[in-house]
């Protein structure tokens, strides 16, 4: 790829103008983002074509959905790790359909801009490409979300395709995949060994073939990561998957400090919000007790 000569001009105006008609541009020239008023499926392929980078936060509830909308976020996810966060399993395999639903159609309420992507849970797709699809229209009816999530490459890959060819876009997802936890027996990085990483390689060029608009992968090397992102169109969103894909996905409740006993190499803290809304509990009470709250001011 070529690059702007900083002390060139000429050089910098022919390799513009040689380019630009190829919509390919050099490394070091900024391109001027596209302002989505409504991010769909291909707004995400566009993102990736253009370079730019795929912001992605999960939601559960009406609230949050509308301040991370409100952020100019691209992509809300509803994971099943609501199963973790807002009930306290263990695991993301308890949760259900119905649940799922019920997450789902309160961030659709919420948003006015960004993509909603709703999880497939455990249980839900899994064994019968009929029920796939039975699950993935269920989703769409009744939440009014715009797409589904599914864990897998080859294994579930009918059901994929039975899914698609209904019309219902999905994104997969590799790697890490928390509704196989107990296959896997831990959390651990995945694909660290050749035969892993092929095997990886090749679902995510077969999900891009059969039609999937976009990737996650959870908790894969770096390198591998970069490799698979490159080698596909459609666009690659990591977690714990290093700054080689085309964008990236938190929990929201991670990220902003809500829970705190979880600490990845890969999650960053933009806040700490348990020790604030503590603080802030904590003085209510106070006031309560004291008699401080309400005030004049605060009574009719």
């Amino acid at each position: 790829m070529p690059s702007f000569d900083s002390k060139n001009n000429a050089t910098n105006i022919a390799v513009y103008l040689v380019l630009l008609p190829l919509k390919i541009y050099p490394k070091n020239m900024s391109v001027a983002k596209k302002q989505y008023k409504r991010v769909t499926v291909k707004s995400l392929i566009d993102m990736k074509a253009n370079g730019e980078k795929i912001s992605m936060l999960t939601a559960y509830d009406y609230t949050m959905a509308k301040i991370v909308d409100g952020a100019g976020i691209d992509v809300i996810l509803v994971g099943d790790s609501a199963s973790n966060v807002m009930a306290g399993h263990e695991t993301t395999l308890p949760i259900t359909l119905d649940q799922m639903i019920y997450h789902a159609s309160s961030v659709v309420r919420g948003i006015d801009r960004c993509l909603v992507v709703v999880d497939l849970p455990f249980g839900s797709y899994q064994s019968d490409p009929k029920e796939a699809l039975r699950s993935a229209i269920r989703i769409m009816k009744e939440s009014g979300g715009h797409s589904i999530k599914m864990e897998g490459g080859k294994e579930i890959k009918e059901s994929i395709k039975r899914i698609l060819n209904a019309g219902i876009p999905v994104m997969g997802h590799l790697g890490l995949t928390p509704q196989s936890i107990y296959k896997f027996g831990t959390y651990t990085v995945r694909a660290k060994e050749e035969e892993e990483a092929e095997k990886l390689l090749e679902d995510a060029l077969m999900l891009e073939r059969i039609g999937c608009f976009s990737i996650v992968l959870e908790k894969v090397p770096a390198k591998l990561a970069q490799k698979v992102a490159d080698a596909l169109n459609i666009p690659v969103i990591g977690i714990g998957a290093g700054n080689g894909v085309d964008g990236q996905v938190l929990v929201t409740h991670d990220m902003i400090g809500m829970t705190h006993e979880f600490h990845p190499r890969f999650l960053r803290r933009y806040l700490d919000l348990y020790a604030e809304m503590t603080g802030a509990f904590e003085n209510y009470i106070t006031d309560v007790k004291s008699g401080d709250f309400p005030n004049k001011k605060e009574q009719y």
